[in-house]
């Protein structure tokens, strides 16, 4: 069925035909879900494996802009989602997506979302088997929102938790910091600003998977998404009963994004990642899980940023460039609001 409606209406949420071309024509023929019931049926041979559990994980997105440097609302809808389930050691399977459109919004930015989506999910190696798309008036909402629900295994034996982290492990990142955040402040155009930052964007399934297999006694990983790192460490060091202290000379930040937040008077430790993790390995297995970091496209500006300290009086602390040491505290409100 061929749409030739070059923005969405009202007509197009009601359960009709105009629905079901919207729906054939932009989301179904590109995802191509297995069946076309009002529910997925899911197998996978890794579910009958004894001791294997599931992962489930759900998220809603908002950004805006809707695409930006580096990424768009579909992308780092697969990628959230993805690397939700990831961090938590599950292997990610499928992804349901559902769409709040806005009368008014063009089918031709509908169809790039939904391709970039698809993109994005056969690069991780997930299915988008399910789905639901509703139209609200001009106004309800920013363009379109995009609620997520992702799947995952996770094998026999692989616990991941905080709680095990202990006096000693090691602070490891994969990527530069605070990429999206500063690029989404730079796209959204009200500060004049002029950069060429791209949003750090990706999924982190595989990178997750080649850190495991090299580090087997990994305590725990996080996506360190809204709130940063510092919000990230904080929720940690509580969940682990320890402290945490980064080394502000070992922080990989690009001098872009350092620039922007002197401007602006904003923490770097505080601006949001896409693409970005924070885990915990023993430190008899650090050297083994950067090198297999690196050896990724997604982890090639691995590397320690800190360790795990017996407990103090504040959970994450910074040890300065000039000696000195500054608490780093859990971000109160929102440095920027529609990150994600």
């Amino acid at each position: 069925m061929t749409l030739r409606d070059e923005r969405v209406t009202l007509a197009h949420g009601g359960g009709g035909k105009a629905m079901r071309d919207l729906i054939e024509s932009v989301f179904t023929s590109v995802f191509n879900p297995p069946g076309m019931e009002d529910q997925a049926r899911l197998m996978h041979a890794s579910l009958q494996e004894p001791g294997a559990r599931l992962a489930f994980t759900t998220d809603s997105f908002v950004v805006t802009p809707v695409e930006f440097p580096g990424g768009d609302i579909g992308k780092i809808a697969v990628c959230g989602t993805v690397n939700d389930l990831a961090v938590g050691g599950a292997k990610p399977l499928w992804l349901s997506v559902s769409f709040i459109i806005e009368e008014g919004c063009e089918v031709a930015l509908l169809r790039r979302l939904v391709a970039s989506m698809a993109r994005e999910a056969e690069k991780a190696g997930v299915r988008i088997v399910t789905g639901d798309t509703k139209v609200v008036n001009r106004g309800a909402c920013d363009t379109v929102y995009i609620t997520t629900a992702g799947v995952g295994v996770i094998p026999s034996g692989r616990d991941l938790d905080a709680r095990s982290i202990r006096p000693g492990d090691v602070a490891l990142v994969n990527h530069v910091l605070g990429d999206h955040g500063a690029a989404i402040l730079a796209a959204r155009g009200d500060l004049m600003l002029s950069t060429d930052l791209e949003s750090d964007c990706q999924s982190l399934g595989h990178l997750m998977e080649a850190l495991i297999a090299a580090a087997p006694g990994t305590k725990a990983a996080r996506d360190a998404t809204r709130g940063g790192l510092a919000s990230t460490l904080n929720e940690m060091a509580e969940a682990a009963g320890c402290s945490v202290e980064l080394d502000e000379t070992a922080l990989p930040l690009r001098p872009e994004v350092k620039g922007v937040c002197e401007i602006l008077g904003l923490d770097p430790l505080y601006l949001a990642n896409e693409g970005t993790l924070v885990a915990f390995v023993p430190e008899a297995e650090a050297e083994a899980a950067l090198a297999a970091l690196r050896a990724m496209p997604e982890g090639q500006g691995a590397c320690i940023v800190g360790r795990a300290v017996p407990k103090g009086n504040v959970p994450v602390t910074l040890r300065t460039a000039f000696g000195g040491t500054r608490i780093v505290d859990m971000l109160v409100g929102e440095q920027l609001p529609r990150i994600c």
